[in-house]
């Protein structure tokens, strides 16, 4: 959830902000929740290997590739850099650099990676006071066919970030407001909120990068990235630069509560068909009714395997990857993680904590990167289970837990 707006483009995608990946930490990181603490709403439970059912048929390396690249992320900071100063539990980089040996070996086979794993980490089961799961939902990267000019039914732009978009770092000023950060713009001697959706289109804000069907714009938007297609074969990648720091409202609730729709059908083809139904003006003033307007980049597509760089700052790993609550986890953790995905009933395999998003609240809470192309898409916007968490910590991190309960 880069961050962040980060869930799959089903459903409850429409009806809840969407995680969309970032180069950085979002600037609208969620704010350090003032009841409860996070300790309080989170428990911790260090247990062995053989406790953690399932562990001994999967094959962790995937997830090691993903992890090599939040320890590549991590060997830059100093040995005292908390990895989360929400999340006493995780540490400093320090702690993290034993575990980070093992991140580039390329192993032979699976239980050589599950080995190498156990040697450097602990499981520690996550659980809520009032709850033993949370809600697993997928994203994926959308593939959207584009044109460099204007033209025909490519009528909308891809917007580049506007020069006059500001972010504000609130804990520069206040030591408090730590990780709290606010998008506006200059107006005369006073900082003001930056332009709604309708109020960028009216006045053009942004350099157009590429021209995209208006539905397929929008839906990228809230996507937060995606590679676009040009007529030739050529691909790039729409990266998520910002966004205005407008509130994101559903076009499926203002749906629903106009009685257009039924929560049933507020899918992204169901959606679809009601806006091309509806004609270019009525698709235009329903999608005003979301203030939010996310800008992008174009970057060269240099690794076709790997996803967007997610809010961590790296790429993401289909199936390997995962969105969660920075106000519980830090970013590059591993997750055993165990739920129903579609067509793949009782899947347990390891993630990693490499992103976040807006719609992504709470301990279990995670949103699963799926990849790109049509079966990615068709996955994400199916899933939605109940998951399972058994993270892993390295050893005297873990036992640290131990010692403190």
């Amino acid at each position: 959830m880069s961050g962040r707006i980060r869930a799959a483009l089903s459903g409850l995608a429409f009806l809840a902000a969407c995680s969309p990946d970032s180069p950085a930490p979002p600037p609208d990181a969620p704010p350090v929740p003032d009841e409860p603490p996070a300790e309080t709403a989170i428990h911790y439970a260090p247990t062995g290997w053989d406790n953690v059912s399932g562990w001994t048929g999967t094959d962790p390396r995937p997830a090691l590739g993903a992890f090599s690249r939040s320890c590549a992320r991590l060997a830059l900071r100093p040995d005292d850099a908390v990895m989360n100063p929400r999340v006493v539990a995780t540490g400093s980089a320090g702690d993290w650099r034993a575990a980070c040996t093992i991140a580039n070996h390329d192993f032979a086979d699976a239980d050589a990676a599950r080995a190498a794993i156990e040697g450097v980490f602990t499981p520690v089961r996550v659980t809520a006071p009032d709850a033993e799961t949370g809600m697993l939902t997928g994203y994926y990267e959308p593939e959207v066919e584009v044109r460099r000019q204007r033209e025909g039914e490519f009528t909308q732009p891809l917007r580049a970030r506007p020069d006059d978009l500001l972010i504000a770092d609130l804990g520069a000023f206040e030591p408090d407001l730590a990780g709290r950060r606010i998008v506006g713009r200059a107006s005369e001697r006073s900082f003001v909120p930056y332009r709604t959706r309708g109020e960028i289109e009216a006045e053009e804000a942004g350099e157009p990068l590429a021209w995209g069907r208006p539905i397929d714009v929008f839906f990228l938007q809230i996507q937060g990235s995606g590679r676009v297609v040009y007529p030739d074969g050529a691909q790039a990648r729409a990266a998520f630069a910002a966004h205005n720091g407008r509130p994101y409202n559903s076009i499926g609730r203002v749906l629903i509560e106009r009685g257009e729709m039924e929560l049933s059908d507020a899918s992204k083809d169901g959606i679809e068909a009601w806006l091309n139904d509806a004609g270019p003006e009525a698709a235009r003033d329903l999608f005003n009714q979301n203030p939010r307007y996310a800008f992008f980049a174009l970057e060269p597509l240099t690794d076709p395997e790997l996803g967007p760089r997610g809010a961590e700052g790296v790429p993401l790993t289909p199936m390997a990857s995962i969105a969660a609550d920075p106000a519980f986890h830090a970013f590059g953790t591993p997750v055993f993680l165990s739920a129903d995905l579609p067509g793949e009933p009782g899947w347990q395999g390891l993630v990693v904590v490499q992103d976040t998003g807006g719609a992504i609240t709470g301990p279990m809470r995670g949103d699963l990167f799926y990849g790109w192309g049509e079966t990615a898409e068709r996955r994400a916007g199916s899933q939605r289970s109940q998951g399972e968490w058994v993270i892993l910590l390295p050893h005297d991190l873990a036992a640290r837990l131990t010692q403190a309960s």
